[in-house]
């Protein structure tokens, strides 16, 4: 039966079917967004590359050493594009200590900073999504880390550093760094909050970080990750943090030497609701995957010798009527591994190259000569010529009655002959600047007794390698010079030091001394808490590692017996 239309209704027939075709495409995106499958659930997936502490790494090479070695952004870069293969979207996060750690960024941050940071520019060309801020960023000061920051094409987060200046208003504490940032992966909100360890005054001189507090952890991933919930309605809060594991998770015991909330990602996990992931750094530790309170944590190494991966799966319930929203139904994490048969990426080792070139013929030029063999391998366990160079320009360098050093490279080596840059650089690996503070006799006893924690108590039959303290790092074993002494390990803790002598006398608890230490013991580095409140006499403006190739430079030979002023017992 045919339908007959009035003119009046076939006007308006011909008027609703003309909106209701302008209204198709909005009717298809609303199925679409609301079906996304047969029975009503949509799926999505996020993947996260996680790397950190790349420590200026590049190139896999060892500089030190000049030989090849499985690390580097170079090689990172293979495995993430590779990965980018399979997901376009993937995030690229970094968890800092980035722009300090090879002879590559030192000679760019202090030789010549004229061109882009290295670190920086292969970033960039990877295309990383945001990078936490590490304690090593700032140890060639304030301007240096500016600098680098405003080459990044990607955001330097760290939400618990302040301007010190901010703090005294009545306006809102601003944050010297951008707290978070928000990336949109396939339709997923996903919030990245950055944290940085607190614990940077207790190493770092007070003018490269000027201006600036480091507020504890804890509560500031509170009170971000509640803004990330609900101001800025994210899906996933994924914290990069330059903080690790702080404790035994067997004993729950505190690591010797960790300074107060130097490493939280433990009571973060545990402490603050709305968190997913947790990419730690600071540590140098690989954890492949560890959950906590239900947050997933990993960590990627250091040097680019790993990188972490992330894998969270989601779905949204679209049949309900309310606004529907994400939810994780599953999440994994591993680490993948850098080695010899990851090729070098062209891309990122041609953007390095120049800076390659110029650090490599610096570390080449001859600053003296060696009559024998010097190595650094048992500096540990009896005293050594290659340390005694150090103590030697320290004394010298700080006018000081006595010195202290650690060994920072027990693979530190001069050969016999001719002397170069690499070498001293190899022996030196830190960016440490002098120190000579007015101690008192009873300061340097304390002062060893700390640093004879570093082995274990005493058992019969074993050797002193043995006995070595896992948990306390080489660089915290500080030996000294200018005095004699015997560290005896089969006595108590606090009673190891015997015979300890000053100018061939019993060295006195009042005695005043000018002792010369490197800026991170002399800021408490490694609690060596009792230089707290000493006097500081001297301080100088370079580095010890310059002072070293001075001296070398100026004497031509370097000595090459060892004073043998103290013996490990038994």
């Amino acid at each position: 039966m045919a339908v007959l239309f009035l003119p009046t209704e076939m006007k308006r027939y011909n008027l609703m079917r003309k909106m209701l075709l302008s209204l198709l495409p909005l009717l298809a995106l609303l199925v679409f967004a609301f079906s996304g499958s047969a029975d009503g659930v949509k799926r999505a997936r996020v993947t996260i590359l996680s790397t950190t502490d790349l420590h200026g790494n590049i190139f896999p090479v060892d500089y030190y050493t000049n030989k090849p070695d499985a690390r580097g952004l170079a090689k990172v870069a293979t495995i993430v594009k590779q990965a980018r293969k399979d997901n376009p979207e993937l995030l690229l996060i970094d968890s800092g200590d980035t722009i300090q750690g090879t002879p590559l960024e030192y000679f760019h941050s202090k030789k010549n900073n004229a061109p882009p940071d290295p670190m920086m520019l292969a970033m960039n060309a990877l295309k990383y999504d945001a990078m936490a801020v590490g304690n090593h960023e700032y140890n060639f000061g304030l301007k240096n880390l500016d600098k680098a920051r405003s080459e990044a094409k990607f955001p330097l987060l760290s939400a618990n550093t302040y301007r010190k200046s901010s703090l005294y208003r009545k306006s809102l504490p601003k944050t010297y760094f951008d707290p978070y940032v928000v990336k949109e992966v396939s339709g997923v909100r996903v919030g990245i909050l950055g944290l940085t360890t607190p614990a940077i005054p207790n190493w770092e001189n007070a003018e490269n970080y000027a201006g600036l507090v480091f507020r504890e952890p804890v509560g500031e991933a509170k009170k971000w990750v509640a803004v990330l919930r609900g101001k800025e309605r994210v899906d996933l809060v994924v914290i990069a943090m330059h903080m690790g594991i702080g404790e035994d998770l067997a004993t729950g015991e505190v690591r010797p030497g960790e300074q107060p909330h130097e490493n939280e990602a433990l009571q973060i996990a545990r402490e603050v609701p709305g968190v997913d992931v947790i990419l730690m750094g600071h540590t140098h530790r690989e954890v492949p995957s560890m959950y906590v309170n239900g947050v997933l944590l990993a960590q990627a190494n250091y040097w680019g010798k790993h990188v972490a991966r992330v894998d969270l799966y989601l779905q949204m319930d679209t049949s309900v009527r309310a606004l529907p929203r994400w939810h994780v139904t599953a999440k994994s994490a591993r680490t993948i591994p850098v080695d010899d048969k990851t090729e070098v990426d062209a891309e990122i080792a041609r953007l390095g190259e120049p800076y390659d070139r110029e650090t490599q013929n610096w570390l080449s030029q001859v600053v003296g000569d060696s009559d024998a063999d010097l190595t650094a391998e048992d500096s540990r366990f009896r005293d050594t010529a290659i340390l005694d160079l150090i103590q030697r320009v320290q004394l010298e360098a700080g006018k000081a009655d006595v010195s202290m050093v650690a060994s920072f490279n027990d693979r530190a080596r001069i050969n016999k002959g001719k002397i170069t840059v690499r070498d001293i650089a190899g022996l030196y690996v830190y960016e440490n600047t002098l120190v000579v503070i007015e101690a008192t006799g009873q300061q340097v006893k304390d002062a060893l007794e700390h640093s004879a924690r570093y082995y274990r108590a005493y058992e019969q039959g074993k050797t002193a390698a043995d006995l070595i303290d896992p948990n306390i790092p080489g660089y915290n074993f500080d030996i000294a010079e200018g005095v004699t002494y015997d560290l005896d390990i089969s006595k108590p803790f606090g009673q190891r030091i015997l015979n300890l002598r000053f100018r061939g006398q019993p060295l006195k608890p009042e005695q005043k001394l000018r002792l010369a230490i490197n800026n991170y013991r002399a800021n408490g580095g490694g609690r060596y808490t009792m230089y707290k409140g000493a006097p500081v006499v001297y301080r100088s403006s370079e580095e010890i590692r310059e002072l070293i190739i001075d001296w070398v430079e100026k004497h031509k030979r370097i000595p090459t017996e060892p004073t043998n002023n103290w013996r490990l017992l038994p």
